[in-house]
Order: C-alpha cells, then structure tokens, then sequence
C-alpha cells in the first residue's frame, strides 16, 4: 500500500482533500505537514487535527511546517483567502479543536525521515507553497532519487493564473521554493489550474452529504457551500467550485486520472512574469525530464471518485 503525506495550508480544498485520501483504501494517510497560505501555519495545523478527528481518524499525526516562505521572514493571509476560505480557513464552520497537539517532529525532518522510511512507496502531495519540501531537500538532497512520487497542486501551464494573468496562487506564496523543486531532479507532477477548473462541484453534490445528517456531512457540505458561494463572486462563469486539492489527492491515488505533458519546469522569479510556471528553456532538450505537467482530466470518472469515497467517508464518520 502506498503510504501519502499531505502538505497542507488547510483551507476548504485542503478539508477535501484530507477527506479523499481517507476515503481511498489504496493508500495511508501516514502524516500532514502543515504550512501557511489560505490561513497562517497554526491555523491550519488546528484545522487539519479537527477536521481528521471529525472524519474520524485522530490516527493521523499532524505536523508544524515553516511559517513563511524561504525569502520573507513573516507571512499576512491575504483578504481574498480570508474571503474565498473563511476567516478560520474552513468556510467559517465552527468544528470542536481537537484534544491532540501537533508532534515535536519538525515536519522537514518527518519527511526526510519518511522517505528514508518508505522509499519509492512514499508519495507527498503538496497544495500549498512548497517551502517545507524545498527546504527538505536542501537538508537532504539524495531523497529527491529515494522518494515515490511528488504530486503538487499548484501553477498554470496553458491557462491564466488566479493571482495575475500568469501567476497561480500557491506558487506566488513561495516562488523561489518551487523553482528549486522544478530543479531538484525529484519526480513531480504538476496538477494546475490546466485541470483543477475543469473539476467543479455544485450545491447538487453538497446536499447529498446534508442529506446524511452526520455530523461529517453538515460540516463538509456547510463548508464547500460557504467555498461555491465565494466562486460565485470570484468566477461566476465557472458555475461551481474548483475541487483544487482533492485532484491532486486523486493523482496520487490514481495517476490515470490526468493527461500529462513530460516537460522541465521553471518559475519565474524576476520582472513582470514572477511567479509564472513554464517550460525550461534551457533544459528542454535534456534527456532526463522530471516533471509531467496534467494538462487533461477525466472530469466524469475524477467527480464520481471524489463523491463516492468521501460521502461514504462522512457516513461512516457520523
């Protein structure tokens, strides 16, 4: 069985996605590292200790990452992730926190430490900045050949970002951390706005998990419609959500899910197109290419996993 670490900024998406990979028997959730973005990094540690005692499973230990990024030495939640999220970063549910504490374990070290542990049956998921597996593998280089698989949520190839025209928002948390992960040589996919906005839920879908009437199923479905009803200001020609997170979860889970471009990676870090993510000009013709950037969906199949596994999930929560 594959074991996942999920990297969180726990926010609506990052909620769902904790709640697919718990409802996906071919993986263990064996830890969530925690970082900053949609909320600050003791925020969303709270989040992902409540929302996985709510699904019911405080099994899985949570983890305190870096609390901004590896050129700034503080981090502001920004009002349009206040807006889009909720002022707690969980559409403004109000869940019990939970009675556990984060580990000890610094999450960069829980990491390396993992993929020591699991080698190439380790796959971590990042959908947030990437400056706790940046910094990972400055610490420990050689996990870039060790690990399984990296699958980020984050950038945009063939589309428009969501922060500018050309800027996707988990990569303008941290710019300089994405480069060098671009660049580190480790297998990553890159699950962007290509595909994520191509994944929309709709108040349809929520009232099936209100109509469970489990403590799980109020809080999913009150949180998501608290996230549809801010696309409906943000993007209102979309008609739904972005299921952001839980696509990258379901890559992990089942890469067949994309259509992937094998091509290096890089970002941007200076001028007016910082924070863009596009092909490596100089690496192109490299022989190794590290990175496979998801450029379809199986939109139908990816919606009926994603519906099926976590109603199942808040079912049997309670």
């Amino acid at each position: 069985m594959k074991k996942l670490i999920l990297d969180l900024d726990t926010g609506v998406d990052d909620a769902l996605a904790i709640s697919y990979a718990l409802g996906s028997p071919e993986v263990e959730l064996i830890g969530i590292t925690g970082t900053y973005g949609n909320v600050l990094l003791d925020q969303g540690v709270r989040n992902a200790l409540a929302v996985t005692d709510l699904l019911g499973h405080p099994e899985v230990r949570v983890y305190k990452g870096l609390p901004h990024s590896s050129t700034i030495d503080s981090f502001t939640v920004g009002e349009i992730s206040a807006f889009i999220h909720g002022a707690n970063g969980i559409g403004d549910v109000d869940i019990p926190d939970s009675g556990r504490a984060p580990e000890a374990e610094p999450a960069v070290d829980f990491i390396i430490d993992a993929v020591k542990t699991y080698g190439k049956d380790l796959v971590y998921v990042p959908t947030g900045p990437m400056t706790n597996i940046a910094a990972a593998l400055a610490k420990a280089p050689e996990i870039k050949d060790e690990i399984g698989r990296i699958v980020l949520m984050g950038g945009a190839l063939t589309v428009p970002g969501n922060c500018n025209a050309c800027m996707e928002a988990n990569i303008s948390q941290d710019p300089e951390a994405a480069n060098a992960l671009f660049h580190s040589g480790a297998p990553v996919t890159m699950i962007g706005l290509d595909v994520t906005l191509r994944t929309l839920l709709t108040y349809k879908e929520t009232q099936r998990w209100r109509d469970l009437n489990t403590k799980a199923g109020d809080f999913l479905a009150d949180m998501t419609d608290f996230y549809i009803k801010a696309y409906e200001t943000t993007s209102p020609h979309l008609g739904g959500c972005g299921l952001h997170d839980p696509l990258a979860v379901a890559v992990a889970v089942d890469p067949t899910l994309v259509d992937t471009l094998d091509i290096n990676m890089k970002v941007d870090l200076e001028g007016p197109t910082r924070g863009r993510t596009i092909g490596d000009e100089k690496r192109l013709n490299e022989p190794a290419l590290t990175t496979k950037v998801a450029v379809g969906v199986d939109v139908p199949r990816f919606l009926d996993e994603f519906m099926t596994r976590i109603t199942a999930l808040a079912k049997h929560a309670g």
